[in-house]
């Protein structure tokens, strides 16, 4: 029940809007979810699985229209257009309320009203921040029920305040040419119109905890991070907490769950998941970075998951999961998507719902011969996961050593390279790029930057996102975590990977946190330190030292044209870009000649 005078006059001001014939609120009981779960069976917007095999588990169909977030059609509504900067598509907010609320107009009639209060953050903690979603989507309901906390707990938390965030979710009738995705940044509201995609309608994730809390981390004084949280706990049973930020396609969520080789966990060496997406993260009373995974769940890509690429991911998915544009075996009613395994289902529809012949797969037109879309997910809970950490739910937060940078570099990036102080880390992070692959473009090495993988999702000026991480060194001092960059991907001249990846990229991790510790020295290079060859790790791996030599050796003549394309890139940002990240380009200049 919500007696929050703020929350009642917004919810009855969008019934009138949106006029639903039916109005529930979500309190997150077991009862209400599972008459929810059988409405949506028998409507068929969800199909239950095998019950023995996947227990609680459904599947879900988007429309054809509708299979991923649209990044040219999402929005950031601040007052001032230059206060979205060049990264973000604007619209003058005026302008946004009166085309999102004429599309809404009437959209629920003959439809139920859902309210979901949500807390993104374990309930009640000071790092966290509460939501109302409105939504006519069953779908929507359920994930978020997985991938926030739910319910009347989150009310009673919220009690008088008006710090809350606006949510509108309107199905419509998911016309493209009508889908908009709109942020209004300094009213604390999300609307999203004519999507049912997860990633477009699920506003407590990138909407909320990445889009409009980087805004408010940026005037509260706090960030709000596109990174996974993981722990690493030594022999010794002493863990240390690494932030990790990564461009899609480069293993984030496989680092976050990532199963230490054999030789390491005979000794004892474990890895804990926080979080695989998202980190909020604050000062704490002792000085130090400590940061919490706002959300509850994982909304994970499926093609590519397996047994040998990440476990503990398919384990999550094992029961009360739901899949997403995946497709469905028929002779066991359970589903299967490319890469889960060898034996693809000889009974089956795609992702679309048609019948499907696995003979006919095309990988050059994955979207129309795949058993399921290459975007299809699951969403899972986060309890599920064999590795997930004790501190999951823990409203202080984990305290990080050092916050990792990375993306796809063939041969620009070393394997690994430690920032020169904190400043010189946010130039690093601040130039981040991954390399677009043959599969994807028909051109290799197409260099897309993507600052701190926030590029889609910084919900303001990038430059002043700069500027804002900045002021965090400058407030953590001598506390702040060492700041590092990873590169999994350099190659060979064939282009072969030279590196195994996966489990081995632990080897890495140790080297980090020994920095962090001041446990080894390292070798100054004009980008940053790299490892002395002896303190990395490579007993039992496929990878001799000439190897290892080639892996950390930083090229003076493609760092220099690299800098060109930072040039290019920095030149959108004009005056607004600070001082200090100018003069760390001038100094990265400077050191190659």
């Amino acid at each position: 029940m919500i007696t929050n005078k703020s929350v009642l006059a917004w919810i009855d001001e969008m019934k009138t809007l949106v006029n639903p014939d039916n109005v529930v609120f979500i309190d997150g009981s077991e009862s209400q979810l599972e008459e929810l779960r059988a409405q949506a069976v028998k409507s068929g917007e969800m199909i239950k699985l095998n019950e023995d095999l996947l227990p609680g588990c459904y599947l879900h169909r988007t429309a054809v229209n509708d299979v991923a977030r649209v990044e040219g059609r999402t929005f950031i509504c601040s007052k001032k257009e230059e206060d979205a900067g060049p990264t973000n598509n604007w619209m003058e907010p005026k302008k946004a309320y009166e085309m999102l609320f004429n599309i809404a107009k009437g959209s629920y009639a003959g439809r139920t009203m859902y309210i979901i209060p949500y807390s993104m953050g374990p309930v009640g903690s000071e790092f966290s921040k509460i939501g109302f979603e409105l939504t006519d989507s069953i779908y929507v309901v359920l994930n978020m029920v997985i991938m926030t906390r739910v319910g009347q707990e989150v009310v009673d938390a919220l009690g008088d305040s008006e710090d809350w965030i606006k949510g509108l979710h309107c199905k419509c009738n998911i016309e493209e040419e009508n889908r908009y995705i709109c942020h209004f940044p300094e009213d604390n509201y999300i609307i999203s119109v004519n999507s049912g995609y997860g990633g477009n309608v699920l506003l407590g994730k990138k909407c909320f905890a990445l889009r409009i809390a980087s805004f408010l981390g940026k005037n509260e004084g706090w960030m709000a991070e596109h990174m996974l949280i993981l722990g690493l706990e030594n022999p010794q049973g002493e863990i240390k907490y690494i932030a990790a930020a990564f461009p899609s396609a480069c293993g984030k969520t496989n680092l976050a769950m990532l199963i230490p080789p054999e030789k390491y966990r005979k000794l004892g060496y474990k890895v804990w998941c926080v979080g695989d997406d998202i980190a909020w993260m604050r000062i704490g009373s002792d000085g130090r970075l400590w940061a919490v995974n706002p959300e509850n769940g994982f909304f994970g890509v499926a093609p590519g998951t397996n047994e040998n690429s990440n476990p503990n991911a398919l384990a999550a998915t094992r029961k009360n999961t739901i899949f997403t544009n995946v497709a469905l075996n028929l002779d066991n009613n359970t589903v299967w998507w490319e890469g889960l395994d060898k034996n693809p289902p000889k009974n089956a529809l795609n992702w679309k719902g048609e019948k499907w012949d696995y003979t006919k797969y095309d990988k050059a037109d994955k979207v129309n011969t795949s058993g399921a879309h290459p975007n299809s997910r699951f969403t899972a809970p986060a309890v599920n996961c064999p590795c997930i950490s004790s501190e999951f739910n823990s409203g202080k937060g984990v305290p990080i050593s050092a916050i990792v940078f990375g993306g796809r570099r063939a041969k620009a990036a070393p394997l690994v390279y430690q920032s020169r102080s904190w400043q010189n880390g946010v130039f690093v992070g601040s130039i981040m790029a991954s390399e677009t692959t043959a599969a994807a473009t028909g051109a290799v090495g197409v260099v897309r930057n993507d600052p701190m993988a926030m590029k889609p999702f910084c919900g303001y000026h990038m430059a002043d996102y700069f500027g804002h991480w900045l002021e965090m060194g400058k407030k953590l001092g001598d506390k702040a975590p060492k700041i590092f960059n990873v590169n999994w991907f350099r190659t060979d001249d064939e282009g072969n990977f030279i590196w195994p990846g996966f489990g081995d990229n632990m080897r890495v991790l140790n080297w980090i946190l020994a920095r962090c510790e001041d446990k080894v020295d390292a070798v100054e290079t004009p980008i940053g330190y790299v490892p002395n060859i002896d303190d990395l790790d490579i007993e039992g791996v496929d990878v001799s030292e000439e190897t290892l030599k080639e892996l950390l050796t930083v090229d003076k003549d493609v760092w220099t044209k690299e800098t060109e394309n930072i040039a290019k890139f920095y030149e959108q940002f004009g005056d607004r870009l600070p001082k200090e990240i100018k003069d760390e380009f001038e100094g990265l200049k400077n050191r190659l000649k």
